[in-house]
């Protein structure tokens, strides 16, 4: 064995030594240790249970609608304007730290935006944009009784298409 490879397997021994915790409690499931950390409030679960069944679309977002702050937001605004959607409703995660945090807890979905409809949880940007070039977002839409503005939406597209 040469001296640099002794070396390097002593540096992580030493490493793991210093910084891997050798408690059972380490080599639990990722979902056992994160179920430790959740600390959604009953406050907050109630605030987001309202917002959720209130509103027939409702997108957890950063920025709004009009202004989306992150591409993935953008893409969601994007994806329902080009569907049609009239009326969907957005929250600004980054105005509100806990919705930010607890919102990720609430759908047990790590990532943001997030997409509600009728009150239960679509999704992210991921799987809005599959669904949309699936055809399934459109077929979801009217089976949820969403209504959707076609002229808008062909408006859109258009927009879109045309690059402006």
């Amino acid at each position: 064995m040469s001296a640099a490879s002794l070396f390097a397997r002593r540096s992580v021994a030493s490493f793991s030594a210093r910084f891997i915790p050798s408690s059972a409690a380490s080599f639990a499931p990722t979902s056992a240790r994160l179920s430790l950390r959740r600390n959604l409030s009953d406050d907050l679960r109630a605030r987001l249970d309202t917002a959720v069944k209130s509103n027939d679309v409702l997108v957890f977002m950063k920025g709004n609608k009009a202004q989306p702050q992150c591409g993935f937001s953008r893409a969601v605004v994007q994806i329902l304007t080009l569907q049609g959607v009239k009326d969907f409703k957005t929250v600004n995660v980054l105005a509100d730290e806990e919705v930010r945090t607890g919102i990720k807890e609430y759908s047990s979905w790590p990532t943001i935006p997030q997409v509600y409809v009728k009150g239960e949880f679509v999704g992210g940007c991921d799987i809005l944009i599959n669904m949309h070039q699936s055809g399934e977002l459109d077929t979801f839409l009217k089976e949820q009784g969403i209504a959707v503005d076609k002229e808008a939406a062909e408006a859109a597209a258009e927009e879109q298409k045309s690059g402006v």
